[in-house]
């Protein structure tokens, strides 16, 4: 770990706890900040504010008091779910106040060279696919950020033999201002989290902040199935590698179901370890990363057939009397959910779909779901996803929750 002063004496806010806010209070503690923790859970409900009060840490909790911040905050670590719209956050900034995310803080102190990865489907896969292959090259991949491990805690342990593998939401990256990774991956872009940041361009804008500090050195991974990719290509001062799984291009790509990287073979689609036309993405995204790092063919190929897939990500769970149960819940678009059913022959298919009604209409899906078995609905959106059954000719049934399904 970097031994940095830019903290010492300095007052900050943490606002909001989880791990990672709780991570951040923690390493600027350590680094000699003078830290004050709020969150909006009760004290007696919130064993990380009592953790850290124990340990000499100021903790706030129960609401978000603007006359905290009458304080003079040097700076704002937020957790990345919060928006930018809340008031504390709104206040701060009207006050000068920068305020950033934890993965910044990771960034200036961590030993290890950074790989960043981000986009809006497939960024916890190929997180973990490049860690896997890296470790397997001696190179020892550490996952953290969105994947669930606070990247400014494992940074701490990080040497300069490792390689810190960051998964990045666009929540976390609207909060970088020095933010540098090696290499960088945006595995797509398709309109998310439009609720939060109001509109496609901002979505995007955020996902860019990734590659802001790069330059001609660093190597920025994009899909280049998508034209806003190839857009994105010419707006940035890193050294661009494509991937792509419809055109051969200066990179990684698929031809005649083989994965190249620039020229060279390096292993067969049908030889990933998990199913689907996303995960062979997920893969040219990975054997661009690996080799810009060196890693030898024979060490990918292996690593990538032997890949078992992510929990929630077309997960394979078991084969019960001949049936093949896979677990995708984490399915939460129309892209996701074509790339899913993109691996499978769909007359043998039963499709269990619904969630969460975030307003989509699903006539986009019916060319992807004609000709499936059968149909599971369940959920808030289920009438939608019903009449997109109908148009396909699929017959469905309907279900209470997931345990009836």
């Amino acid at each position: 770990m970097k031994v940095i002063d830019q903290f010492k004496n300095k007052k900050v806010l943490v606002l909001g706890l989880a791990k990672s806010g709780e991570s951040a209070a923690r390493l600027l503690d350590k680094l000699g900040a003078i830290v004050t923790v709020n969150d909006g859970k009760p004290f007696e409900e919130n064993p990380a504010a009592q953790s850290l009060l124990e340990d000499g840490i100021k903790v706030v909790t129960g609401g978000h008091p603007l006359e905290l911040l009458d304080e003079d905050f040097a700076l704002m670590v937020k957790n990345p779910g919060i928006p930018y719209s809340n008031t504390m956050i709104e206040k701060a900034l009207a006050k000068g106040i920068p305020v950033l995310t934890e993965v910044e803080l990771a960034y200036l102190i961590s030993d290890a060279p950074i790989i960043g990865i981000t986009g809006s489907n497939g960024k916890t896969t190929t997180t973990t696919m490049i860690g896997e292959v890296l470790t397997a090259a001696g190179q020892r991949g550490l996952l953290s950020g969105n994947i669930g491990y606070p990247a400014s805690q494992v940074a701490q342990t990080a040497t300069a033999k490792d390689t810190l593998v960051m998964e990045l939401s666009s929540f976390q990256l609207m909060g970088v201002q020095e933010f540098h990774p090696e290499i960088a991956v945006i595995t797509n872009l398709m309109p998310t989290h439009i609720d939060y940041h109001g509109s496609f361009e901002e979505y995007v804008a955020a996902k860019w902040n990734i590659q802001n500090k790069m330059t001609a050195a660093d190597f920025l991974v994009l899909n280049f199935n998508q034209d806003l990719a190839k857009d994105l290509a010419t707006k940035t001062e890193a050294t661009v590698v494509p991937f792509s799984t419809k055109e051969k291009v200066d990179g990684a790509y698929l031809e005649n179901g083989l994965l190249y990287f620039r020229g060279e073979v390096v292993m067969a689609a049908s030889e990933i370890g998990v199913p689907g036309s996303h995960n062979v993405e997920n893969a040219l995204a990975t054997i661009a990363v690996a080799k810009l790092r060196g890693v030898d063919n024979q060490i990918i190929k292996e690593t990538l057939s032997a890949f078992g897939g992510v929990k929630h990500r077309l997960q394979f769970v078991d084969e019960i009397k001949g049936v093949k149960f896979y677990n995708d819940s984490k399915s939460t678009n129309i892209l996701a959910t074509q790339k899913a059913l993109s691996g499978f022959d769909n007359s043998k298919v039963i499709l269990i779909a619904g969630g969460l009604d975030r307003g989509n209409e699903f006539d986009e899906l019916v060319p992807d779901i004609t000709g499936l078995k059968k149909m599971v609905i369940l959920g808030q959106s289920a009438e939608r996803v019903k009449r997109a059954a109908e148009k396909a000719g699929v017959t469905y049934v309907d279900a209470t929750d997931i345990a009836d399904a």
